[in-house]
């Protein structure tokens, strides 16, 4: 290895560690703004729950906010009727779905808690659209695939193991506690995904990519853990 490339790879290095630190910091800076909405009752009342499979309803290192807070990020198109929703990959029938199209499949309500990894969880949240099970059946999702990549807005990608997308509360969402979702909270489509760590959850939904192969995506690639389990504090990879 020559000179240059010695000096490339340092630079390259540093860049990331930059990109780490800037997220990190970041992730800090919206804790301290989401405080002041903490329900210490309710993180009370949720630290004596359980859920189904045994696990405490509230994981580790969470407190209960009194609402959804917006997060940041890139905002796509807001615009309903603008929604274009391509499901490509591993599949049998790639599809491109409209908000009427995405309407006239099975609809879902459901409550779902949602847990962020700066720190604050949302419990019995109410959201309401389609399951990713519907979505998986409508284009006959090869048996290879193992993971999806939902993409949004600007490039924005999450990459979620297939396995963890099971059961009626894994949907993709354009209703939040009765209403539309704000465009600040991902409208007119995002992802829900509970049980994993909500930067999974894609705001601003573009697309859904089945694939063999695991393709970690935007946090993943700066740091953040690429499972993301609460129960398991899977917050960054390396720290």
């Amino acid at each position: 290895m020559d000179f240059y490339e010695r000096g490339l790879q340092k630079h390259r290095a540093h860049v990331r560690r930059r990109r780490i630190l800037a997220a990190a910091a970041g992730t800090v800076v919206l804790a301290l703004s989401a405080r002041r909405w903490i329900d210490d009752e309710a993180t009370a009342n949720a630290k004596r729950e359980q859920r189904q499979d045994g696990r405490p309803r509230l994981p580790a290192g969470q407190r209960v906010l009194s609402k959804l807070r917006p997060m940041g990020g890139t905002a796509g198109d807001s615009r309903p009727n603008h929604l274009r929703l391509r499901i490509s990959g591993d599949v049998d029938t790639p599809t491109t779905l409209t908000m009427r199209e995405l309407l006239q499949l099975e609809q879902i309500s459901t409550e779902v808690d949602v847990h962020c990894v700066t720190g604050w969880s949302v419990m019995g949240a109410a959201v309401r659209g389609v399951s990713i099970e519907t979505i998986r059946r409508l284009v006959g999702v090869s048996s290879r695939a193992k993971h999806v990549i939902f993409e949004g807005a600007a490039g924005y990608t999450a990459n979620v193991p297939l396995a963890a997308l099971q059961g009626p509360k894994n949907i993709l969402a354009y209703r939040l506690d009765g209403v539309p979702l704000a465009r600040e909270n991902g409208a007119p489509l995002r992802a829900i995904v509970p049980d994993l760590y909500f930067w999974k959850s894609a705001k601003w939904l573009t697309g859904l990519r089945f694939v063999v192969k695991d393709r970690p995506g935007y946090w993943e690639k700066r740091g953040y853990h690429n499972r993301a389990d609460p129960w398991k504090e899977q917050r960054h990879a390396l720290f």
